[in-house]
């Protein structure tokens, strides 16, 4: 549900900025965003005993360095109609956005094994130019029997797992006798 709200707001947001404004937004609600993961401030975010006004205070100096009044009038806003709560998914939905926007994508390449730094450029580029974009992999190693890709602002996950592969070598050989 939050996600739907937030995307009403990035849209209004476009709509009023121009791209390197947002970019800026995206930057300031990102680092938002982070405040939102320590339960102090999430408990005085949620307090009743904290009013609307000190909570429009604590926000506004929390972006005032931002020195913009797009920001300040979208927290307003944000403080007003009681959706302060949704400041991570605007800050998520923001930076989807500016990756779409962009076409600058960033995603996970996960296996048992180490990769080499060249096989990732590879993989990078190739998938690059597959999708248009521009995509970073970052190797994890994780306890995945195979090698998997992930770039989830694309929806593309591929894999190649050697157990399958092996069982799928062993189907066709029974086929073919």
């Amino acid at each position: 549900m939050e996600e739907l709200i937030a995307k009403r707001y990035i849209k209004a947001l476009k709509t009023s900025t121009d791209t390197k404004s947002m970019g800026n937004i995206t930057i300031v609600f990102k680092a938002l965003a982070e405040a939102f993961k320590n339960t102090k401030f999430i408990q005085i975010m949620n307090s009743a005993e904290v009013s609307d006004e000190q909570k429009l205070e604590i926000l506004l100096a929390a972006v005032k360095p931002a020195k913009s009044e797009s920001i300040n009038t979208l927290i307003k806003l944000l403080v007003e109609n009681s959706r302060i709560n949704i400041i991570p998914a605007l800050a998520e939905g923001m930076r989807k956005d500016a990756a779409h926007t962009s076409k600058t994508y960033s995603g996970v390449v996960y296996s048992d094994t180490d990769i080499d730094a060249k096989v990732m450029k590879d993989l990078s580029s190739g998938l690059s130019k597959k999708f248009d974009s521009k995509i970073s992999l970052e190797f994890i190693k994780d306890d995945f029997d195979g090698i998997k890709v992930n770039v989830e602002d694309l929806g593309i996950e591929i894999n190649f797992s050697k157990s399958r592969i092996n069982s799928q070598i062993i189907e066709h050989i029974a086929k073919a006798i």
